[in-house]
This record gives C-alpha cells, structure tokens and sequence, in this order.
C-alpha cells in the first residue's frame, strides 16, 4: 500500500467534497498554530503560534531548514496531527471539525516515497484512483492522462522500482492529483534529486498551478527553490515564523549589497570582525566560522576599503564576494543566523520523533 495513502480514507467512510472556496477565497487559513511533543523536562515546543493565509491558485512556501516545524504544520493541515492550539482550514473545510472532507479535498506527497516499487507506473496509479473511489474505467483514463502529462506514458508498464528518482517523485505527484483535489500538499518533493530532475519537477509544479489553477503549498529547505517557485512564502525557524512575504518583498527589505569574505582561518578572537564593523558604511557584520557577512550600500565602493583594512592587519582571505540581497540574508536578518548553518545544527528532537512516526 503506497505510504501516503492511509491519510485518506476509503470512499465508502468519505461524504461529498463538501464547500468549495470561492473567488479570491484562501484555500488555506491557520491560525495560531501550536504543537509541543513530549511531557516536562522533556517536552520540545514544535510550533509556537504559526499563522498565515495561502490564496487560492498559488504556490505558497514554507521556507526552513529542517527540523523548523515545516512537517509538523503540514501534518496538521492534512489531518495526520492535530494542534494542541489554534485553529486550521484547507479549502474552507475545518481540519478538526471535518478532517474526512479536507482529505478528499487534497492531495499530500510527503517526503517518503508513496508508490509501491513492484508495481508498474499504471498500476500505482490505477490503485490509488479506486481507493479514490473512481470506477475502473475512470481510474485507468484518468491514469493514462497523468502519465502523458509527466512523460511517464513510455514507462508505464515497467516496475516502479526500476524507474529514476526524477521519474518515481513525478509518479508520486501524480498521485496525489488522480482524483482532482484542489488543494496539493508537496512536502520537500525535490529532496535527493539531481539538478536536471530538480529542474523538471519545477516545471511540473509551477504548470499545475498556471495551467489548471491548482493551489499548492511547498515545504523546501531548498533557498533556489522557495525564490523559484512561490508566490508568496513564510520563513520559519524554530517553530515560529521569523518573515513572510514574496520573495522579491523579502529582498526588497535589505537595502545594499551582502559582502561575503572567506577567511584563510577561523576568527576565534574576532579581529577580522572587529575590523569590518569599525569601517564606515559597513553594518549588520556576522561571523560562522571562516565565513564573514557584512551589509553595504554599495559592493563596489566599500570592497576596496574592506579588503586594505584586512590585508593590512594581516588577516588571510581565501575569497570575496559582492551580491545582491538574498533569501539567506533574509533569513540572517531574521532568524539571527545563516540558513546553512541552520541546516546543518544538530536534529531537533521533535524532528527525530516526527522522522519516526
């Protein structure tokens, strides 16, 4: 049974789709979220009040690095946890109340593969469209259509777990859309990809929300990914959102340039930063281990005074470079430390007990 699956019940326990969002409507709304996991001392707050509104037709991101509490916030939202605080809707259906009829109204590609590796392509599909409730003939229409749509037609009757990575990802986003829901839950769908598979599924998600209006929420720790592809997005770090906005609003806040200096060794008594900070023009100076961030107005007229201030205290520079503002300075600002060294701090504990259920 594809893993995904027990989040929907079987037709027979499933009402009507139930309301419908309207134009302009938000297709989903939460609202002070909260989660902890765990009793006493060893209780670890997950979520500490997450709310925000995704417009219908959009794709909306949910930016961290892992072990933010993007997972948790999604399980929530697709009825596979309940909030110990707050209140949640998807597709104007209450997630506590009616979490029977908010799963027929979505579909959910988690991070761990949902298709069963020996079965082929078709069949997967098939499965999932009957359990779906669709009659065989509609199953298997529908099913050819999905797999045309994904180029997955030639490979369709071949097992599964002889398919590429790019080709097994897209079969478990088709389906999660076999039976026409209007709201698509991805959930760190290009992690482990290659560069060229990446790039595919980016198409794949920016046509489903062009072409057929589709509303879907992204979770990523990819930066590239969340600027790509949402048109709205959330940073969230340590359970609680930290900025939220669109991407290009996000950048737009940071005014300047982001100079970055790799150091030849570690700043452990702080001279090189001392240094950067001292030297007019230059503000919001960090340090993470031989890497020094600094903002500027202008890259090009404060670089040469940087560089002399530290050739000159005989401070070792293995590169420097000048850029625009980023995601990850967004996140710098914000969470008070860089996304790639978020990402690679040690795993929260709810991270490992949500990893394990």
């Amino acid at each position: 049974m594809p893993a995904h699956l027990p989040a929907h019940p079987p037709p027979a326990l499933v009402p009507d789709r139930g309301p419908a969002t309207g134009a302009g409507a938000y297709a989903i709304e939460a609202k002070d979220l909260a989660k902890t996991y765990g009793r006493g001392d060893k209780a670890v707050r997950a979520l500490s009040g997450v709310s925000f509104d995704v417009p219908a037709g959009a794709v909306f991101g949910l930016l961290g690095p892992n072990g933010a509490g993007k997972s948790t916030t999604v399980k929530i939202l697709t009825t596979l946890s309940r909030a110990d605080a707050g209140t949640a809707s998807v597709a104007g259906i209450d997630v506590d109340r009616q979490p029977a009829l908010v799963r027929r109204a979505i579909g959910f590609v988690s991070q761990r593969a949902g298709f069963d590796p020996m079965g082929t392509g078709r069949e997967n599909l098939i499965l999932t469209g009957r359990i779906y409730g669709l009659s065989g003939t509609a199953a298997r229409q529908r099913a050819d259509e999905l797999l045309a749509r994904f180029g997955l037609a030639e490979a369709a009757n071949r097992l599964v777990g002889k398919w590429s990575g790019g080709m097994q990802r897209k079969l478990d986003v088709a389906m999660g859309l076999i039976h026409r829901p209007r709201v698509l839950f991805l959930d760190e769908p290009t992690t482990g990809l290659d560069p060229e598979a990446r790039a595919d599924m980016w198409t794949e998600i920016s046509r489903l929300t062009q072409d057929d209006g589709l509303t879907v929420l992204l979770t990523t720790h990819y930066l590239e990914e969340a600027d790509r592809l949402a048109d709205q997005l959330v940073i969230i770090d340590r359970g609680a959102i930290v900025a939220a906005g669109t991407p290009g609003e996000l950048k737009s806040q940071l005014d300047g340039d982001t100079v970055q200096v790799e150091l030849t060794d570690s700043d452990v008594d702080g001279r090189a930063r001392s240094l950067l900070a001292s030297i007019p023009g230059v503000r919001e100076v960090s340090v993470e281990a031989t890497t020094l961030r600094a903002r500027v107005s202008n890259g090009a007229a404060a670089l040469p005074a940087l560089l002399s201030a530290l050739d000159d205290a005989g401070v070792g520079l293995a590169a420097v470079t000048v850029a625009r503002p980023s995601l990850d300075d967004v996140y710098l600002r914000y969470a008070g430390r860089s996304f790639q060294r978020a990402d690679t701090d040690s795993q929260r504990p709810d991270q490992a007990k949500e990893v394990a259920r």
